[in-house]
């Protein structure tokens, strides 16, 4: 949301805030990718298999496999061990399951970002419909249905 009030064009799966920013700026104005919140759960409570992600993709394969190799732990091969273990055995975040679909979406981006004046547009209208994220809001929408809290009236300053 931050990032979206500073003009930044997301490329994100359809969950948690990402719902929220979509709503605000627009289809046209986020990069979709990836599995929604249906087909994830319908993944999870199936019989999700990462390696057979791992094995379809070649381009996923040689990702994986450099960083198990060190490339990117000066040829240490031990320091991203466990995550390269949790992704191919459990992966509970569905990384190798998005992959492809983020892949793909990255080509949509450099295209977008090809076209200056296309770009722009989209970096103007995610900040200025992303206001409704303003802390000023959140905080007040917070004290009122979360904390049940009263404004505390403040005197004006003699002077």
């Amino acid at each position: 949301m931050k990032l979206a009030l500073n003009g930044a064009v997301t490329i994100g799966t359809l969950d948690g805030a990402n719902i929220e920013i979509r709503d605000r700026v627009g289809a046209e104005n986020f990069f979709l990718f990836g599995l929604n919140a249906d087909q994830a759960a319908c993944i999870r409570h199936g019989d999700y298999r990462p390696r057979d992600y791992y094995e379809r993709d070649g381009e996923l394969r040689s990702a994986i496999d450099a960083i198990a190799a060190g490339a990117f732990s000066n040829g240490d091969p031990e320091t991203f061990a466990p995550i390269v273990d949790s992704m191919l055995g459990r992966d509970e975040y569905l990384t190798l399951a998005d992959y492809r679909a983020y892949v793909d979406c990255q080509d949509l981006v450099e295209r977008a970002w090809s076209d200056p004046d296309a770009w722009t547009r989209m970096s103007v209208l995610n900040t200025a419909r992303c206001g409704f994220f303003s802390s000023d809001r959140t905080v007040a929408d917070y004290c009122a249905s979360i904390w049940h809290a009263q404004p505390v009236p403040v005197p004006k300053a003699l002077g």
